[in-house]
């Protein structure tokens, strides 16, 4: 996937895929902020003829959710166009007859529904917040420590993300934790998995050489005004 040095791969280009935290708007208080010119741009790649999917590490919230926010903030998007690693990491623990122990926070819950979660074989993080508690983590250690073969997914790896009042540590940090503390590796679903990736491109039905894979709002803004478009 080509990365936002865009110009040179512009005649093969077909799809974008936006990245969105601190690209599209900072999160924080409320609904956080659209970042200036970004909701004109997404409207400008939306009516040129690429092809636009939107991928987040978000883990607080249902797609749905996540969506409708995005919406009050000015951004046409639609549930079908995010990529999140909820979903993708329901469809690996089913597809791996898997029954997860969750630490991830309250409004993401709902993802892992249809999810056994009766006598857990394995362990699932996402960005918890405040529920990454010593009591938390600590449980989390136990159901892994106590498994012949412990598995652990991380949604994500980042260090840490900024929202309106600073920054803030990431689910990367406690996926680290527990790594060392169990001797293990952790699965990682979300960016920048490369399997994560994949999964957009497979629903765009597109090659990585076709894709434009977009991380900065300078970026962004780059597309918007570009004579493409």
């Amino acid at each position: 996937m080509a990365d936002a040095g865009w110009p040179g791969c512009s005649k093969s280009l077909k799809g974008v895929v936006l990245d969105m935290c601190g690209v599209l708007y900072d999160s924080g208080e409320g609904d956080g902020v659209a970042l200036p010119g970004s909701s004109p741009s997404v409207e400008a790649l939306k009516a040129s003829d690429l092809q636009l999917r939107f991928c987040t590490n978000e883990t607080q919230a249902t797609r749905e959710k996540f969506v409708a926010k995005l919406q009050r903030l000015g951004f046409d998007i639609c549930v079908s166009e995010v990529f999140s690693p909820a979903p993708a990491a329901v469809a690996v623990l089913k597809e791996r007859g898997l029954k997860p122990h969750l630490l991830v926070y309250d409004g993401v819950l709902p993802e892992f529904d249809s999810v056994d979660k009766t006598n857990p074989n394995c362990v699932v993080i996402g960005d918890a917040a405040e529920k990454f508690s010593y009591q938390n983590l600590n449980e989390a250690f136990r159901v892994l420590i106590n498994l012949e073969k412990p598995v652990l997914f991380s949604l994500g790896q980042g260090r840490y993300y900024k929202e309106t009042d600073g920054l803030k540590l990431d689910v990367g940090v406690y996926m680290k934790a527990l790594e060392y503390a169990c001797d293990l590796k952790a699965e990682v679903i979300g960016k920048p998995s490369p399997m994560f990736f994949q999964s957009v491109l497979n629903d765009m039905g597109l090659q990585p050489s076709e894709t434009l894979s977009v991380h900065s709002t300078s970026s962004v803004l780059g597309l918007h005004t570009s004579h493409q478009f």
